[in-house]
């Protein structure tokens, strides 16, 4: 399959996503959302293409399906902190050869939803990235960065391959400080599946992250989806009554982070 070609379906999905996300973080658990109908003239998209973006939210947990009335914003999720905020959590880079290659690399407007993450104005430009990432020649994962293009002023993707914190820190005087990441299992769409070499609708893990410099000032947003058959994560707890250590600080080599070093 032409990979130019899924990722500008995929990008299209993306768009209508983002779009029912932020319908949904504006409504309560219980809520309706506009009919099919009505969003496809609204968004200005096929039938086939909203039904597939709600369909993983469905499958997600973010949208309820109900037969004959629509749709509706599903119940706020179960939240379980996988180590304490004041002690980060690292792990050993993966095993294997871990190569990626670029499918998209623009400059785009940030948007409601995204540009309350980064904290910047829904009409600021925000260098957009598509890259898959691959272990041993093998799709791993489908990745979507997001960086305020104030930040870094000419980026390239070369720059972003060869270590994007790096850049930061010595071209820019940015130092990437702290990261909040939230991590769920979801499903592939027809063009992510195409991409990573699995069936429709195979399970995945997305990992939704914000990173911030040292004055709290967010420097990135990824969202990272992980093939669910080849990918898992293992975290190591510290009990009561265990001796206390210092914690390592969290680093980008940690490869649950899951994005660009």
């Amino acid at each position: 399959m032409d990979q130019r070609g899924t990722s500008g379906g995929v990008l299209k999905r993306e768009r209508v996503r983002e779009v029912l996300l932020d319908l949904i973080e504006a409504r309560r658990p219980g809520d309706a959302i506009p009919s099919e109908r009505t969003l496809c003239t609204e968004l200005g998209v096929s039938r086939p293409t909203l039904r597939a973006a709600v369909d993983t939210l469905v499958a997600s947990g973010l949208l309820v399906r109900e037969h004959g009335r629509g749709m509706f914003v599903a119940r706020a999720k179960v939240t379980q902190e996988l180590a304490p905020g004041s002690r980060p959590l690292t792990a050993p880079r993966a095993a294997g050869d871990w190569t990626s290659r670029v499918l998209d690399f623009s400059t785009v407007r940030a948007g409601a939803r995204v540009g309350r993450k980064l904290r910047i104005s829904p009409a600021a430009e925000l260098v957009y990235a598509v890259r898959l990432r691959l272990v041993d020649g093998e799709p791993i994962a489908l990745e979507h960065l997001h960086v305020p293009a104030a930040l870094a002023p000419g980026l390239t993707p070369a720059q972003v391959e060869s270590g994007f914190y790096a850049h930061l820190r010595e071209a820019r005087r940015i130092r990437p400080a702290h990261a909040a990441q939230s991590i769920e299992p979801t499903v592939l769409t027809e063009d992510e599946a195409a991409l990573l070499g699995v069936p429709v609708l195979s399970p995945a893990l997305l990992f939704d992250r914000i990173t911030t410099d040292s004055e709290d000032r967010p420097v990135e947003y990824v969202r990272s989806l992980y093939r669910g058959d080849r990918y898992r994560i293992v975290s190591r707890l510290e009990l009561d009554g265990a001796e206390e250590h210092p914690a390592p600080t969290a680093s980008r080599t940690a490869a649950w982070w899951g994005t660009v070093e």
